[in-house]
């Protein structure tokens, strides 16, 4: 053996030596979020998320238009069906596609993020069984893709808008918060999901059902006017109602602040995220056996 080749030898050794050596082993009972170490791996989120993007948009006909085709044609049968045949355009004060229009943005976004949470952690159950990292990353990672077609579709809304001649209130400045309103709320409604996911197989067909439930106890078709004054903070525990809210509240002038049911939300969204987040925490240290 050569001298070059002794002295790689020896610096390998010496790195060896002074590498440390980190036992995993899982932990019994509720376990704290590690938010330290979802910050050291904010690459591997991003990687996960935008690799969730391109599968997203790859082969299809229509690509990112999809993400202006779904608010269109919600709209257009919620207008046609509840606006008209139902009667609820009469309660509204504001026009009813705008009505629909603005409580679609935060929805889609949401429902869409719930669903790709709730499978994710089956989805990727190859690299859960191979190499360690936490596991809080792929449900997270799942919000990015929604995501993007929420910030087409807001483009979307912006476009219409225009050609309405309808212009926003002046608290339009204030749509990233209800857009982490709903944020939080994704996350800690994807977390619970996607730990019962892999212990019950059948959480997957309950989804769907429960996106739609959901949506109808959200005032998305109906103005909040016709839930009484007393009960609104109780109705907004439901996190989505002061997303919705918010973003009408924002995006149209003339809109009251709907103050009750924002509170009632804010607490909602962190029930679920705080909740969510240990209960997945605790769930995660069988997943590699159960999936």
């Amino acid at each position: 053996m050569g001298k070059k080749a002794i002295r790689m030898s020896m610096d390998v050794n010496s790195r060896l030596r002074n590498t440390k050596v980190v036992f995993l082993r899982p932990r019994p009972g509720w376990q704290p979020v590690n938010i330290r170490e979802l910050w050291v791996n904010r690459e591997l989120i991003w990687f996960l998320g935008w690799r969730d993007v391109k599968v997203r948009y790859k082969q299809t006909f229509l690509g990112a238009a999809w993400a202006l085709l779904q608010p269109v044609i919600s709209m257009a049968v919620f207008v046609a069906f509840f606006g008209r045949l139902a009667g609820f355009s009469k309660y509204s004060a504001i026009p009813y596609w705008q009505l629909t229009l603005c409580g679609l943005l935060p929805w889609q976004l949401f429902s869409a993020s719930i669903a790709g949470a709730a499978g994710s952690v089956i989805g990727n159950s190859a690299l859960i069984t191979k190499v360690y990292f936490p596991r809080m990353a792929i449900p997270i990672a799942s919000l990015l893709a929604p995501a993007v077609d929420f910030v087409i579709a807001l483009c979307l809304y912006g476009i219409v808008a225009v050609l309405f001649g309808v212009l926003p209130s002046r608290w339009v400045v204030t749509v990233p918060l209800f857009v982490l309103l709903v944020a939080a709320s994704s996350t800690g409604s994807g977390l619970w999901l996607a730990a019962l996911n892999v212990e019950y197989r059948d959480v997957r067909y309950i989804v769907p059902f429960l996106v739609q439930i959901w949506m109808y106890i959200t005032p998305i078709v109906y103005p909040l006017s016709l839930i009484p004054l007393r009960w609104r903070f109780l109705y907004g525990l439901n996190p989505m109602v002061g997303a919705v809210e918010g973003f009408r509240w924002a995006l149209i002038s003339g809109v009251a602040w709907p103050g009750s049911v924002i509170a009632g939300s804010a607490l909602g969204a962190a029930l679920l995220c705080v909740t969510g987040a240990f209960y997945f925490r605790r769930a995660e240290r069988n997943f590699a056996d159960a999936i």
